[in-house]
């Protein structure tokens, strides 16, 4: 592709070297930059491009991307830099451009909120199949389109990975792409130039406060869909917003809200789509669906109120696609589990045990209160707090488990580079406001007390001992990693799958 091709939606100025040269491929990774290619030097949380532009002319770049005022000393003869205010930015459009501009065809449903996004995108996901639709979806489990499934480094991939991969699922003839759109993926440009259908948000509550500092900032960027984003989508398209307003960030939301828009909760008389009649029970959730294009009646094996709330937003995004009621019924109801999201193990003690991938305050609350309405004999909840991530978020879940759990284990998430006891210590900070007291495991398991807390750093012998505690009519609830198969410790990636060691627990005891 011609150089000027690549880069004539960008506000740019062409400052050294040829114009109108051949580009053989784009990257933003100088060791993955090839003869002929276009660097773009972005700035990352741990490196700067900027710093590797010369790497990146020495394994063949004949023109790079740099930000405004970057001085670049010693270049060869001919190469062509060009100057951007923001290279992220022009990443995303140099690489829509590279990849054809893909996402003008496609339709495309974009659902954004902290808590909810992949039981949604599976949820629509489920709704497009029974409308006879061709899907993929990219998310925070996997990406999958036709027969592949491919692993999900990232929630929302960079631009340029993104690009690429909504031009193979085109070429696959998927026609409707479902997109987790992460706050870090829009902060940082990665979804520019994507011109989407639908943009779902879901809610706010506390998580990546190490990166966006305070939830104003962390809101801000969520909000971006539906400004910025959404705005670029009008060009070609007429988006259609579907938006939560129970949640006081979705009202906030509503302010910027122009053209088509459907909303949705439980609480807000005003909703345009709501429940009634609801029954919630370990069998999972029956209700009446209210719509503005009728009422029908839904069974669903997913557990717990906030599912119904994931099931009214694709309710929402099948009435924005056009899709009649039946077809979200049928759809909605298709879908029987969502990898560790309330993803119950069947066990030998008839406990009812629940993998799920909670790990900010708002998530644990909405888990545990769900399981507790349920009535179990006792609830046991196990679960840690990541390392090198929010620090205030760690005493908050401390004192949620202890308000809804009988017996707590507070074990390791993923340390990372942190010590696991003291990422302990501070969730601990938060049970000691709880009547609970901590006890020795030994004790717990001979029933003295009958209620407590065990710090446990190693997760699979935590998870063993909640299995070891287990009674018929009991519950509990491993949280913290869901459907993820590894734990990082010390900068390594160790195999370790929450739902094969409940597994291997309740085996071992038979």
């Amino acid at each position: 592709m011609r150089l000027p091709q690549l880069i004539a939606s960008i506000d740019k100025e062409l400052t050294e070297g040829l114009p109108d040269i051949e580009i053989a491929d784009v990257a933003y990774d100088s060791r993955k930059v090839s003869q002929g290619s276009l660097f773009v030097a972005i700035s990352g949380l741990k490196a700067d491009g900027h710093a590797y532009i010369h790497d990146a002319i020495r394994h063949g770049a004949k023109a790079v991307v740099v930000q405004n005022g970057f001085k670049l000393n010693s270049t060869p003869a001919g190469l062509s830099i060009i100057r951007v205010p923001n290279t992220r930015q022009a990443l995303a459009c140099i690489a829509s451009a590279y990849y054809g501009d893909i996402t003008g065809r496609l339709c495309l449903v974009g659902i954004t909120g902290t808590n909810g996004k992949t039981t949604t995108s599976y949820l629509v996901e489920s709704v497009l199949k029974a409308a006879g639709l061709s899907a993929g979806v990219i998310g925070t489990v996997n990406y999958r389109f036709g027969c592949e499934v491919l692993k999900a480094p990232f929630t929302t991939p960079e631009s340029l990975e993104l690009q690429k991969l909504l031009r193979r699922m085109a070429d696959q003839k998927i026609t409707h792409v479902v997109m987790e759109v992460s706050s870090h993926a829009l902060d940082q440009e990665r979804v520019g130039s994507c011109r989407f259908d639908v943009a779902v948000y879901t809610n706010l509550s506390r998580d990546h406060l190490d990166y966006h500092h305070d939830l104003e900032n962390y809101f801000r960027c969520k909000e971006r869909l539906f400004t910025t984003v959404l705005e670029e989508s009008r060009r070609v398209k007429r988006p259609c917003s579907v938006i939560n307003i129970d949640d006081p960030w979705g009202k906030e939301l509503l302010k910027t809200q122009r053209d088509l828009l459907l909303t949705y909760g439980l609480r807000d008389h005003g909703a345009d789509i709501t429940a009634r009649n609801t029954s919630f029970t370990l069998d999972g959730i029956e209700a009446e669906i209210v719509t503005p294009k009728g009422t029908f009646g839904l069974h669903s094996k997913l557990l717990g109120e906030y599912n119904l709330y994931n099931m009214l937003s694709a309710t929402g995004v099948g009435l924005a696609l056009g899709l009649s009621c039946e077809v979200i019924k049928k759809g909605i109801e298709a879908l029987s589990a969502v990898p560790g999201r309330m993803d119950r193990i069947e066990n030998p003690c008839k406990a009812t045990v629940l993998v799920d991938y909670a790990h900010t305050p708002d998530a644990l609350e909405k888990i545990l209160s769900t399981v507790q309405a349920l009535n179990p004999k006792r609830l046991i909840s196990v679960f840690g707090c990541g390392g090198n991530r929010d620090q205030g978020k760690r005493p908050i879940m401390g004192r949620i488990a202890a308000q809804f759990s009988q017996i707590v284990i507070i074990t390791s998430d993923n340390p990372r580079e942190e010590d696991p006891l003291e990422i302990i210590r501070h969730i601990e900070e938060g049970i000691k406001e709880s009547p609970l007291r901590r006890v020795e495991p030994d004790s717990i398991l001979a029933g003295l007390p009958e209620a407590g807390y065990v710090i446990m750093p190693d997760r699979r012998e935590a998870i063993r001992l909640a299995s070891r505690l287990a009674r018929p009519g009991d519950a509990i609830v491993i949280a913290g990693k869901g459907h993820e198969d590894y734990q990082i410790v010390k900068g390594n990636i160790l195999s370790f799958d929450d739902r094969a060691e409940v597994r291997h627990a309740f085996g071992s005891l038979s």
